[in-house]
């Protein structure tokens, strides 16, 4: 019996597991996204999809005999630090007596990339856990609205995330969630830069419509996809912990591409959204742990800017726990690669 045939046997977890609701509730935040705050069902921590395919059955034989796995990824949203961020932090320096500071604040307005191209520092910190992670690029042209750098400039900073391991994926713009044509001419503009295919999608902003996205990136020639979360909320937005193959309810048809939910993004435990603040790490481990007793799949979203200060240390800390909880970490592609292997029929 494959995953749907399964999952279909409990009604109740079949229209959770395919969005049901989403199809007919119009309401939508400014992003045209469907916000968490919408659903009628609202107990997001617990992949009760994820939770039902375990008990009758359903398992996951992970390199190493690891008990879960980490999907780690970042979005490259800005690359350039703006000359006006640059200007207010070499006098936020002055005002605080810090003249030395202040001139080097001053000296980096020359350069355009220090300090966000810090994609060197972010792979060398996941190598000392054993991990590596995928990087979502934009391949927006000047005058698109998420438009902020030219991914042909940054063609060394990526082939040297590709000799070191990594992935790069696409970041699609602001339209193109509803734009097969649009992500399928800004997935070949990326692959001229990474001289490889481009397996992997998460949208900007994580626009998604379920299910015209999941169809749009079927066609575009995606392997997998990535953006299947809340902006608003983290957790199991469809109670999946593990890649699945989405089921269209108006076509009544598997749709051709695999989804790699996203459990946890930075900006989300942030204010205007959940406003954790100081209790980020315990809502963290809480959903690592939940995961971990499904044999599932943890996936990450941390900006290459949020990689300083608290937010470092936090990621940092996430890193080491799931290392000494024995989680394989890897990229997007891993993870795909390994679901679109695994002979278990439940991935059908």
């Amino acid at each position: 019996m494959n995953m749907h045939h399964l999952l279909h046997q409990d009604p109740e977890i079949w229209d959770l597991f395919t969005r049901k609701e989403e199809y007919s509730n119009p309401r939508r935040d400014p992003y045209d996204r469907f916000p968490y705050y919408a659903c009628r069902d609202l107990n997001i921590f617990e992949p009760r999809a994820s939770q039902y395919l375990i008990t009758h059955g359903y398992s996951c034989d992970y390199p190493d005999n690891a008990p879960f796995a980490v999907c780690l990824t970042h979005d490259i949203d800005r690359v350039y630090t703006s000359l006006h961020t640059k200007r207010q932090s070499a006098l936020r320096s002055l005002k605080r007596g810090r003249p030395l500071q202040s001139f080097h604040s001053i000296a980096r307005m020359r350069s355009k990339k220090l300090p966000l191209c810090n994609f060197s520092d972010i792979m060398g910190l996941e190598e000392k856990y054993g991990a590596t992670s995928t990087f979502f690029f934009l391949a927006e042209k000047p005058g698109e609205q998420a438009y902020t750098y030219t991914i042909e400039d940054l063609e060394p900073e990526i082939g040297r995330i590709i000799d070191h391991g990594g992935e790069v994926g696409l970041h699609g713009g602001h339209t193109a969630y509803l734009d097969a044509q649009e992500m399928k001419e800004k997935k070949e503009r990326l692959e001229k830069v990474t001289c490889k295919p481009v397996k992997g999608y998460r949208n900007h902003y994580l626009r998604f419509r379920v299910p015209d996205t999941w169809e749009c990136l079927s066609s575009a020639g995606f392997q997998y996809d990535t953006t299947f979360g809340y902006a608003d909320c983290f957790g199991f937005r469809n109670g999946m912990c593990h890649p699945f193959r989405p089921f269209n309810l108006t076509t009544n048809r598997t749709i051709d591409i695999q989804e790699i939910p996203l459990t946890v993004m930075d900006r989300t435990m942030d204010q205007p959204y959940m406003g954790l603040d100081s209790r980020k790490w315990e809502a963290i481990k809480m959903l690592v742990d939940r995961i971990a007793a499904c044999n599932g799949v943890f996936t990450v979203l941390w900006h290459n800017v949020s990689m300083e200060g608290e937010n470092l240390k936090l990621y940092e800390k996430i890193l080491r726990y799931c290392h000494d909880r024995k989680a394989w970490m890897t990229n997007g592609e891993g993870i795909s690669q390994f679901f679109l292997d695994k002979t278990d029929t439940y991935l059908s």
